[in-house]
Formats: C-alpha cells, structure tokens, sequence
C-alpha cells in the first residue's frame, strides 16, 4: 500500500551581501560591545596567576573527595545546608 507524501518546497531568499546576517541585525551594539569587554576580561584572567592557582585548587580539592568521599559529601551537605538558610526567603 503505497502513499503520496505532500512535498511542499520553500523559496529560499538569498541573502544580498550589502544586507546585514541575521546573526548582526539580532544584537545591538551595545550588547555587542559587552560581550568583546567580557571575552577580553576572561581572556586576561585565563592568563593571569590567579586562574592557575584557582585551577590548581580545584585540582587539589579532587584529589582530597577522591580520598575521602566521606567528609567531602559532608562538606557539600553543610554548604548546600548553609546557601539554603541564607536564600531562604524570610
């Protein structure tokens, strides 16, 4: 038993290079602007010596839940208990 499936085609229109992209007309500048000034801030963080001894922190921190997961499932059990109280509305 065969079937005829509809086949509906959409003209695409293409695009003049005069025209903005879509991707350009979405953002104003503003926002444009933003987002070069945070890429810019992360970029001069990654490089700095704080990103390494954060990232040598998390390193170390690993380590320790690996040897002992026991304390550090109480340590997150007491942050999350602590962060709860704190946002907890009054």
């Amino acid at each position: 038993m065969e079937q005829e499936v509809p086949v509906v085609i959409h003209e695409h229109k293409s695009m003049d290079p005069a025209e903005k992209p879509y991707s350009e007309s979405l953002f104003p500048d503003k926002i444009k602007e933003i987002g070069d000034t945070l890429s810019e801030a992360y970029s001069s963080f990654k490089e700095s010596e704080a990103y390494d001894l954060l990232a040598e922190s998390a390193t170390n921190v690993k380590e320790y839940i690996k040897k002992n997961p026991a304390q550090g499932l109480l340590f997150a059990l007491g942050a999350g208990a602590l962060f709860g109280l704190l946002l907890r509305k009054k």
